[in-house]
């Protein structure tokens, strides 16, 4: 459900192309995702960092959420509408878990 929910933020905000997913709820479940390239050839994806872990949980006020390569970026943050990005979060004014970075 999250990952679906991670894969479509992505998706929405031009990183990846498409994704599909196949059998979900079954324990089989299987998600394909399909990046996204520049006009050269250039991944549109550059990075990706993991911010919250299982041992160590990262914690944000919506005016506090960080932006990431000055705002090029995006933080995703897990608040209790759901997945949103940094943008977002702060619009919304809420804050929550950020799960990861990406630019």
């Amino acid at each position: 459900k999250q990952k679906v929910a991670l894969a479509e933020l992505l998706r929405n905000e031009g990183f990846i192309s498409s994704f599909e997913t196949k059998g979900l709820g079954s324990p089989e479940q299987k998600m394909r995702i399909v990046l996204k390239y520049g006009p050269k050839g250039e991944q549109v994806i550059q990075g990706i960092s993991r911010v919250s872990k299982p041992g160590l949980r990262v914690y944000r006020a919506a005016k506090k959420l960080p932006r990431v390569y000055g705002g090029l970026g995006l933080a995703i943050v897990s608040t209790s509408s759901g997945l949103m990005t940094d943008r977002q979060a702060r619009k919304s004014n809420a804050g929550g878990e950020v799960v990861a970075y990406v630019w």
